[in-house]
């Protein structure tokens, strides 16, 4: 049974896993291993699809009233009207008040009102529906009503969402059907509704499907944008978004996050003295042996050139000198005449250097990279080192 599931779990993410690594094909079950940079992208995309949906909703549900008034008796028209009225300013008030901000949470709770307000009024409409014994152009008209799950289950796809996702989004419709049927369970016709249902998870399934194939490529394309392409540490803009986020979080827990600017030394004799490709492979060797030994949750990112930051969270200026200065005496590979590769560091954190953004912050520990090129190269520069200098 394991190997079957194994197998058919295998086969869908040949379908829908795109330029995925096998790695990666777990990012499509949970989104619990995210990179923060995906999970902002992520919730941007989902907030601004919500609002769309919201605005075509809000002005689409009450239009629905003029059909209404031609085939329904006043009392159940006024009732449904006052529904869809109520729904429509609901919908609108979703699409001017949540603007996307890259909370994955908050994107959620869009996600969840925009799925919640049709789905209250399916299930209201149907209790009210059920009380009106129908007949001709009206019967069919009431029952086009019980095609709105359809609708909300469908537009799942358009969503980048995981699997646990799409399922616990899509388990509130899929039981508001089961609800709706046992109001009218005396007459319920259960082959009809026995297949409706049967539609619906089809639908789910479909949706579900469409919405981690977005996710997958959404995924594949995140990597390849955020990646340097010769070194494959963070580029400079993703970077830029990592230290913004970083800052951001630091802030409001009144957490350390120190950066380092690293800058090798002599580099640009290498690329005179032995040619670009020397220069790349001197490049690969520093960054393959720095990310090696970084410590959990720190980020290399190649600033430019041969100058790279490294971000380091939850760091204070004592915990970020111990570990530069184990990262310079491990070394940062070696130069093509077999000596040495050096670098000049400077370090900054937000809370010692009290420094209000993360532009600051960089800056800062550039001019003490500099102090550090002034002061000889092959050092590093932290707080302490620049007030003595």
């Amino acid at each position: 049974m394991h190997r079957m599931a194994d197998f058919v779990w295998q086969r869908l993410a040949d379908l829908i896993s795109g330029e995925l690594k096998q790695a990666e094909l777990s990012l499509l079950v949970s989104p619990h291993r995210h990179l923060s940079l995906l999970t902002r992208r992520r919730a941007t995309m989902i907030v601004n699809r919500v609002r769309l949906i919201a605005l075509l909703f809000a002005i689409l549900t009450p239009l629905w009233s003029v059909i209404d008034l031609l085939v329904f008796p006043y009392p159940l028209w006024l009732t449904l009207a006052a529904m869809r009225v109520m729904a429509s300013a609901v919908f609108f008030s979703l699409l001017l008040h949540y603007r996307p901000n890259g909370d994955l949470f908050d994107a959620y709770r869009a996600m969840a009102l925009l799925f919640a307000i049709p789905t209250t009024f399916y299930i209201a409409s149907y209790s009210v529906l059920s009380h009106y014994h129908l007949t001709g152009m009206a019967a069919a008209i009431g029952a086009g009503y019980g095609f709105l799950p359809f609708v909300l289950l469908a537009g799942l796809a358009i969503f980048p969402l995981t699997l646990l996702e799409s399922m616990l989004i899509a388990s509130p419709i899929l039981l508001a059907q089961g609800l709706a049927g046992s109001l009218n369970w005396a007459t319920l016709d259960w082959p009809t509704f026995v297949g409706a249902f049967w539609l619906l998870m089809l639908i789910t399934s479909v949706s579900t499907l469409a919405s981690m194939s977005q996710l997958s490529f959404m995924i594949a394309l995140v990597r390849q944008a955020i990646r340097d392409p010769l070194t494959r540490v963070f580029s400079r803009r993703s970077g830029e978004e990592v230290l913004d986020l970083q800052f951001t979080i630091a802030n409001r827990s009144q957490a350390p996050l120190s950066v380092a600017f690293i800058d090798l030394d002599h580099f640009k004799s290498i690329n005179d003295k032995f040619g670009h490709d020397a220069g790349d492979q001197a490049l690969l060797d520093m960054t393959g042996i720095v990310s090696s030994n970084l410590r959990r949750g720190d980020m290399l990112v190649r600033w430019g050139g041969e100058e790279f930051l490294l971000i380091m969270p939850n760091t204070d200026l004592i915990q970020a000198e111990a570990a530069l200065f184990r990262m310079r005496s491990i070394g940062f590979g070696m130069r093509p005449d077999s000596t040495p590769l050096t670098a000049s560091i400077g370090i900054a954190e937000r809370s010692a250097d009290q420094l209000t953004d993360w532009k600051g912050l960089v800056g800062l520990a550039d001019q003490r990279m500099y102090l550090a090129k002034q002061g000889g190269r092959n050092r590093v520069m932290g707080r302490t080192q620049a007030q003595e200098h």
